[in-house]
């Protein structure tokens, strides 16, 4: 979630190790000619931007449908493979929204558990509501986790056999660590790589793949490797590549460490290979408005767009994966 111009937030949302250097200079060179590996872009989905659907994260159920998050509107949406929207929550407002870097309350990272569960974050800059929520099928949602006011809770990941909930601050700069049935957040990691300058977003996209996490900073552009260790402790972060304006979320595609990106205030989504090398496989063109995260799901990849400062078309788009 990058930030909005300012003007617009009423009515939007608004030294690493040889190899890590390595990584990240072949990320920043040019990406070479090769046969894109993404096809028939189409977009299943448009939402309503006049009532606050700009979709920030998704997650993915069994039968191809998409939970997202609708920032602005502090609700959870699911997709279905047809097209159809389903509204199946709205958080409740707070009384004076003071947000960190949004100001208005924001419903951010979203993940699925095995059983349906859905864990999500919701930011408002209040004690009160703040922190890491869960809805249960058939329930209605409930804070778990209690964050503080000057939080911004982002991205968020589920390692379901170590029962933790591991969740970015885009306002701190940050990774907390939150047990799947609830308790005191713990800070997991808070080293410089994570911070933002003053006013800016950190910490923000983030996923466990490979025992690390993975956590994408939207303001220096970076793409960090965060090892766990056998303790459970972070590790030293690993840069694995730079000069991704406006990185927001990711996803990997299958079981190796590439992965697709999408880039907020340009309007792609990039793919990254392996060895550091990307190249753009969606853009504006394609239908692409703001994008805000990336899932996978077999030989489709699911882009959301929030539209934050384009204003026109927050959708959901489904592209074809060439392997």
């Amino acid at each position: 979630m990058p930030r909005p111009p300012r003007h617009r937030l009423a009515g939007l949302l608004g030294t690493a190790s040889a190899a890590s250097v390595a990584l990240a200079l072949l990320a920043a060179t040019p990406a070479v000619a090769v046969s894109p590996p993404l096809s028939d872009p189409r977009i299943i989905a448009h939402f309503d931007l006049a009532q606050g659907q700009t979709p920030e994260n998704i997650a993915l159920e069994p039968d191809g449908s998409a939970d997202l998050t609708f920032a602005l509107a502090r609700q959870i949406g699911r997709v279905d493979p047809a097209g159809h929207l389903a509204i199946l929550a709205t958080l409740p407002a707070p009384d004076r929204p003071n947000t960190p870097l949004v100001t208005a309350p924001v419903v951010t990272g979203i993940v699925r558990a095995h059983d349906g569960t859905l864990y999500f974050a919701y930011a408002t800059g209040t004690a009160d509501l703040t922190g890491i929520w869960r809805l249960c099928p058939g329930s209605t949602p409930e804070r778990i986790s209690a964050f503080p006011a000057d939080s911004l809770p982002n991205g968020l990941a589920l390692d379901e056999r170590a029962g933790l909930l591991y969740s970015a601050d885009s306002a701190l700069g940050l990774v907390r660590t939150v047990p799947v049935a609830g308790g005191d957040p713990v800070v997991w990691s808070d080293d410089a790589l994570l911070k933002p300058a003053p006013g800016a977003f950190g910490a923000n996209g983030l996923k466990v793949h490979h025992h690390a996490v993975w956590v994408g900073n939207t303001d220096t552009g970076t793409l960090l490797r965060i090892p766990i260790g056998r303790d459970g402790a972070a590790g030293t972060p690993q840069v694995r590549a730079t000069g991704l304006t406006g990185l927001d979320d990711f996803g990997f595609i299958g079981r190796g460490d590439r992965l697709i990106a999408a880039l907020n205030t340009p309007s792609e989504a990039v793919y990254l290979d392996e060895h550091g090398s990307r190249h753009t496989v969606l853009t504006g063109q394609d239908g692409l408005s703001n994008p805000t995260a990336v899932a996978v799901r077999g030989d489709t990849v699911y882009v959301p767009s929030a539209a934050f400062s384009t204003q026109t078309d927050p959708n959901l788009l489904l592209a074809t994966l060439s392997r």
